[in-house]
Formats: structure tokens, sequence, C-alpha cells
């Protein structure tokens, strides 16, 4: 079960996501469904438009299956997805 506290190792693709915060102000507010995810981006696909967001700079808000919202920091993050689990432990 995906919860706040252990959303960062936890799989995002499928999740709905909005850029809460950015140092670069073109990706902020930019919402969808997490389409696919690599070390250092993250493809939020909205209308069918995907956009490729940088994780390092950028706060993201996701909404969990529960209906919970988490925050996440995106250079917390920023590793591979398979190797998130082993480094964050």
């Amino acid at each position: 079960m995906i919860t706040a506290q252990n959303l960062r190792v936890h799989e995002l693709i499928g999740l709905r996501a909005k850029v809460a915060k950015s140092l670069s102000l073109p990706y902020q507010g930019i919402s969808g469904v997490v389409a696919d995810e690599t070390k250092n981006t993250i493809v939020l696909e909205a209308h069918g438009i995907e956009k490729r967001i940088p994780k390092r700079g950028c706060v993201f808000l996701f909404t969990l299956p529960s209906g919970e919202k988490a925050e996440l920091d995106g250079n917390r993050i920023a590793y591979r997805p398979f190797d998130r689990p082993k480094k964050l432990k």
C-alpha cells in the first residue's frame, strides 16, 4: 500500500502528480498522470500531451490511490526507479 511515508520508494507510474514548486517557472503548475520515469525526469501526461519534467529543482504533489495527497522533493528521488528502494531504505 502506498502512503505518504513510503511514496519515495514506490512505483510512481500511474499516479496523478502536479509540479507544486519549481526553480524553473515554466514547469510550475504542470499536472497529469505519471507516464514514465527516468533517473532525472518524470513524464506527466495530460490530454494526450506528455511533458518531461526534471526531478531536481522541483517539488511534486502526488495523489495517492487512497485520495491522500503527498508532497515529494524531486531531489530526494533523483535515482533510477529500480535503484530507489535500495538507496532510500
